[in-house]
């Protein structure tokens, strides 16, 4: 598939067929985010792969009880590695660095996702403390995004965009004529 397509046809699931993902494919997924740009090529990020379902369903519970969670067959929880970041970066390595890293990597293996005929579905909305205390993660690792892996169930139309023209901004940003 064209890269262009894959991000066209990209949607969030949050319905999986019970299906398991094979181990082949989640270890290319795997690949991808290890392929992902990164601050200072340090890879500022560690992914939790999670196909217990006890594990899972606590999981849901973190994210504000979204169970379709726990539905997936795999899920993915991305990490920032503030001290591997703050190491070469000092305290922009640790505060931003880290956490950029880790969402680049999700966002390859979602869009990985697609390419492979997987769905996925990006959930930011977690208590990180309780997320962190399920994926057992240590004091200099942040959740930054749980990202639930498996075939769709669900074929979704794409949502409303605000448009090129709305986001693209030549030279500055601001009270331009216009601009809401």
């Amino acid at each position: 598939m064209e890269l262009m397509d894959v991000i066209k046809k990209r949607r969030s699931i949050r319905s999986f067929r019970p299906d398991g993902v094979d181990e082949k494919k989640i270890r290319a997924l795997l690949e991808c985010a290890n392929l992902a740009p990164s601050a200072g090529n340090l890879q500022g990020y560690e992914i939790v792969v999670i196909k217990d379902t006890e594990t899972k369903l606590a999981l849901a519970k973190a994210a504000l009880d979204q169970q379709f969670i726990a539905e997936a067959p795999v899920v993915f929880v991305f990490l920032a590695n503030a001290k591997r970041s703050a190491s070469k970066y000092g305290k922009r390595g640790d505060t931003l660095y880290s956490t950029q890293d880790a969402t680049i990597a999700t966002a390859y293996v979602q869009l990985a996702c697609v390419d492979l005929g997987l769905g996925s579905c990006w959930v930011g909305a977690f208590n990180d403390h309780e997320v962190a205390k399920v994926v057992q993660a240590g004091i200099d690792y942040t959740p930054v995004s749980i990202l639930p892996v498996g075939y769709p169930a669900e074929d979704p139309e794409p949502r409303p965009r605000r448009g090129v023209d709305s986001i693209a901004h030549y030279e500055r940003v601001g009270n331009k004529k216009g601009m809401k």
